[in-house]
């Protein structure tokens, strides 16, 4: 499938003057540099995660615990990119205040227990999606670096994540349900994938 110019945008093109800290839906696509396979494979239309995969699904469900004001949404986690919806709140919470309830959808349950946003130890300033983008790629390196050094994960050259990322403010409903079907149905067209290789 070859790249959507109305979903995909590189950050280095971003809108200009649009501020990117602004409440509303984001698509994001993250690539692993060199395209490599890292995550798991695709069998019979279906993603089998690796426990690298699970890594990267798991700390994806934990960017509300920690970062208040974010929550996140659709996404699969492909051989070798990434797609999700991030939700960029628009209910500045004070600094101090404790975990709150998810405000957008239901909250998602991990290990038996329902999430909730909100962050333990005080507020961060303002976060922009491009912070949020790169504590997660951080993240996911560092853990991708233990995976490598204690369990044998297959080992990558230089950088876990290429430098980039794609981006779309998802502006209506319409435009997040054509997004959302992109992002379940990738799997089912992997061969297809223009990072497919």
């Amino acid at each position: 499938m070859k790249c959507h110019p109305d979903i995909h945008h590189r950050r280095s093109i971003r809108l200009k003057r649009y501020d990117y800290s602004r409440a509303g839906l984001y698509f994001v696509t993250i690539c692993t540099q060199n395209r490599m396979h890292l995550f798991g494979e695709i069998k019979t239309g279906e993603m089998i995660l690796n426990d690298a995969g699970m890594m990267i699904k798991i700390i994806w469900h934990e960017i509300p615990i920690y970062y208040y004001g974010f929550n996140v949404d659709e996404f699969v986690v492909m051989p070798n990119h990434f797609h999700g919806i991030i939700q960029i709140a628009s209910n500045p919470k004070p600094a101090g205040a404790g975990p709150r309830a998810c405000p957008v959808n239901e909250c998602r349950q991990t290990n038996g227990q329902p999430q909730t946003n909100g962050q333990p130890q005080g507020v961060a300033p303002t976060m922009s999606l491009s912070d949020i983008v790169h504590r997660f790629k951080t993240l996911t390196t560092k853990r991708y670096i233990d995976g490598v050094n204690d369990n044998d994960w297959q080992r990558f050259n230089g950088k876990l994540w290429q430098r980039n990322y794609f981006e779309h403010i998802i502006r209506d409903h319409e435009s997040y349900l054509k997004i959302a079907e992109y992002i379940h149905t990738n799997p089912l067209k992997w061969r297809e994938d223009e990072y497919y290789q």
